[in-house]
């Protein structure tokens, strides 16, 4: 959506593009195109691209914009390649962050001047580059304002590891975007644009102001990622994701504390849920002392009472009315 007059700093708009199936590919890159124009807009113009991306574009797409934020994450099946430099990126920088594959820039279509592989980032500002990836390449593109940077980023790049702490807030943070982006008013735009300005800067600067509140919702969801990654490990503890997301203890409780729950509350329920889904899910049915042991209770009889008070049945009943038999 495109705001005008007063409306301005509440311009937000995304959309999600999937051309990979057979009767898409053949209109890929125009659906792409109109929802960029009509969606993202004239703030953050297109490069013009080769024949081969316009010609065979099978992407997983999705793209938001908040202000003057933009955030596109590609998932490639075919060749992207640009085949003229873009205009109009003099007071932006672009954040790339690599999942899978190798994303290249350079001043002209065959030379390189940077090469970022998966597990890697560069965030950089300068004159405009083309830019291309081989099939079966993921990243996500951050555009921002290059003032926020400044001086630090002037006409430089920085490249890193992208498994920091203040890179998993990141992503935490634009995966939020993209899922509510077209739901935002406009305090929600405020705070989801602050958030994004404020952790692509400890990016770059290495650092997470844990005191600053507005960023709470981005450091409860990348733990809960985290969380949700590790929940059969024997280590899982509200200290260890403070740990890895570089955060106090009391940082992190606060966080989850303003959306309702406890750090452990949120674990043990996930477990929970992990456990009733195997009690129907798997085709041999696990013992009660089976799922206390992979889901790290302390023993049988303890996961039957936190079982029950979150289901109100025992594994053993729960298992029984779904069709299954209990152990």
């Amino acid at each position: 959506m495109e705001s005008t007059g007063g409306q301005v700093a509440y311009s937000h708009g995304g959309f999600s593009l999937d051309s990979t199936g057979a009767g898409a590919v053949s209109r890929g890159f125009d659906t792409f195109r109109h929802g960029w124009q009509t969606q993202v807009g004239g703030a953050f113009p297109l490069p013009a691209f080769s024949q081969a991306t316009t010609g065979d574009f099978r992407v997983r797409s999705r793209v938001a914009k908040v202000r003057d934020v933009a955030i596109t994450d590609l998932d490639s099946a075919s060749v992207i390649r640009t085949a003229g430099t873009p205009y109009g990126y003099a007071d932006q920088a672009r954040m790339y962050v690599v999942r899978r594959g190798t994303w290249t820039l350079g001043g002209a279509p065959d030379r390189a001047e940077h090469t970022v592989s998966a597990g890697q980032f560069l965030l950089r500002h300068g004159r405009p580059l083309h830019f291309g990836a081989a099939p079966h390449t993921t990243v996500q593109i951050i555009t921002l304002p290059a003032a926020a940077f400044e001086p630090r980023l002037r006409n430089q790049s920085i490249t890193a590891s992208a498994d920091s702490a203040e890179m998993r807030l990141l992503l935490a943070h634009t995966n939020m975007v993209h899922a509510t982006v077209t739901d935002l008013g406009p305090a929600g735009v405020v705070a989801a644009h602050g958030a994004l300005i404020e952790l692509a800067k400890a990016v770059a600067a290495g650092r997470f102001d844990d005191t600053e509140p507005g960023l709470r919702p981005a450091l409860n969801r990348a733990a809960k990622g985290l969380a949700d990654r590790h929940l059969a490990d024997p280590e899982l503890s509200p200290a260890m994701l403070a740990r890895e997301l570089n955060v106090s203890v009391r940082t992190l409780q606060r966080a989850f504390t303003e959306a309702g729950e406890s750090v452990s509350s949120y674990i043990r329920h996930r477990r929970l849920d992990e456990a009733r889904r195997a009690l129907t899910a798997q085709s041999r049915l696990p013992s009660v002392a089976e799922l206390a042991a992979h889901w790290q209770f302390s023993d049988s009889s303890h996961f039957i009472r936190a079982f029950k008070k979150r289901y109100g049945q025992t594994p053993f009943e729960y298992a029984r009315s779904a069709g299954t038999t209990g152990s």
